[in-house]
Formats: C-alpha cells, sequence, structure tokens
C-alpha cells in the first residue's frame, strides 16, 4: 500500500533465518529508521515483516534484511504491498509479535 506519507509491505524472508536474531535484529533496524510494523516467526521457518514508514525508509529496510544479523543467510525475500494499512498495533512503533 503506497500513500502521501509512505507505503506499507509484507516481507517473507527466506534461508537461515530463525535462530539466529533476525527477529531482535529487524525491530533494531526498523526502529532506527522510524518504521511502525510487525515482525514474526512462522512455523514453515520463513520470519514475515510487515513495514510502514517513508517511501525512502522502507526500501532502505528491504535492503538491509537481504543482509540481516551476522549469523543470517538470507536465500530470497518475497516482497509484497501489505494489504493492511497501519493498524492501531502500529501505531505503538515496530513490535515482534508471536510466532504464526
Amino acid at each position: 500500500m503506497t500513500s502521501a506519507d509512505g507505503k506499507s509491505v509484507r516481507l517473507v524472508i527466506s534461508g537461515r533465518v530463525q535462530g539466529v536474531w533476525y527477529r531482535a535484529w529487524t525491530k533494531e533496524q526498523a526502529d532506527e529508521r522510524g518504521l511502525t510494523g510487525w515482525v514474526r516467526n512462522r512455523q514453515d521457518g520463513t520470519v514475515e515483516a510487515v513495514l510502514y514508514g517513508p517511501d525512502a525508509a522502507v526500501d532502505e529496510m528491504i535492503e538491509a534484511c537481504r543482509n540481516g544479523p551476522p549469523l543470517a543467510r538470507v536465500d530470497d525475500i518475497a516482497v509484497s504491498p501489505a494489504d493492511e494499512a497501519p493498524g492501531e498495533d502500529m501505531t505503538e512503533g515496530f513490535v515482534t509479535r508471536p510466532t504464526a
């Protein structure tokens, strides 16, 4: 989703991305960029994130996610428009959600 205030994207990151601090690293990186949204592990071994913020900051975050934290190995990132606008849970900043 794109608006005058920014855009919202969904990422599904695959590779060695669980058990390597990927979620905590994503939260830290998103906070540094002033993004809102969330990140969670998925039962299939991927990590999913929704990012919302200024276009340039979101694009920068996507590129950072291609590398991830030092112990991660990112094989692929599927990027798609998020089907949700920033909701009430996204006004708190960037949060880590439980595994889904």
